[in-house]
């Protein structure tokens, strides 16, 4: 009875603290959000630029619903609000199941969460500044004759912002691979001896997630084949560093 006594504090100063985190977050995301707005159309045509400047001359994105125009806009600054405000999102997560961790946890998972946000930023500006323009390029070149592409301004956002999900997310690669070395699902040698199934695997999640050509496909497994190998010399320094740290601990 003592015990579901003092259980049932505990579970409530949780639930509280939870709440506060959360509401922190969302504030945090929505100050952001409130500051991207007036920016909504300079966002969206500096995210056009790579198509626009592909197109032949007088090409044009068009928009084919009525409320498109306020829409797409509102959508990128959502987007981009959520970006900016992602390492204040990620530490409101962390302050709240930081306290319940050991010193060996939390001295793995801030690197791992700090690694984390910079590959998606990097996988989100790799994608931006080297695959859609040329992307957009091999697009334009095949039209056929008579053609003219004309994307709808809607149909363009949620093009690119799948190119981001999907580069940011193959980005994590590493971090996907030096976890699962530290909960001992495999081994450093492991990951080493199937470099040649995951090279085929990489180029087989290229094709599924990329746009339906051969240049987002390398574009793609190239960086990531060059990340798997990353993720070997990692997960081997950081595996070797924990239990090196887990023997100290022991002491």
């Amino acid at each position: 009875m003592d015990d579901d006594t003092q259980a049932a504090p505990r579970l409530i100063d949780h639930l509280i603290e939870l709440r506060g985190r959360v509401l922190r977050a969302v504030t945090g995301l929505l100050a952001v959000l409130l500051l991207l707005l007036p920016f909504g159309n300079k966002l969206y045509a500096a995210l056009a630029a790579p198509l626009l400047a592909k197109l032949p001359p007088g090409g044009q994105l068009i928009a084919v619903e009525v409320a498109s125009p306020f829409f797409a806009p509102l959508k990128l600054a959502f987007f981009a609000a959520l970006m900016v405000s992602m390492p204040w999102l990620l530490y409101q997560a962390w302050a709240f199941v930081a306290p319940g961790l050991y010193q060996r946890e939390k001295r793995l998972a801030v690197p791992l969460l700090a690694s984390s946000v910079a590959l998606f930023y990097a996988g989100c500006a790799f994608a931006f500044f080297l695959v859609l323009p040329a992307v957009f390029g091999f697009l334009t070149k095949i039209a056929p004759e008579g053609v003219a592409m004309m994307t709808d301004i809607s149909a363009y956002l949620d093009f690119v912002l799948v190119i981001f999900l999907a580069f940011g997310a193959s980005f994590e690669l590493p971090v996907a691979m030096v976890i699962a070395a530290l909960l001992g699902w495999v081994t450093p040698e492991q990951l080493k001896e199937s470099r040649g199934y995951a090279v085929v695997g990489i180029f087989v999640l290229a094709a599924v997630i990329t746009p339906p050509d051969v240049v987002s496909q390398l574009m793609l497994a190239a960086p990531m084949c060059a990340l798997y190998e990353v993720g070997i010399i990692a997960s081997r320094w950081l595996v070797r560093g924990d239990r090196t740290a887990a023997a100290s601990d022991a002491e």
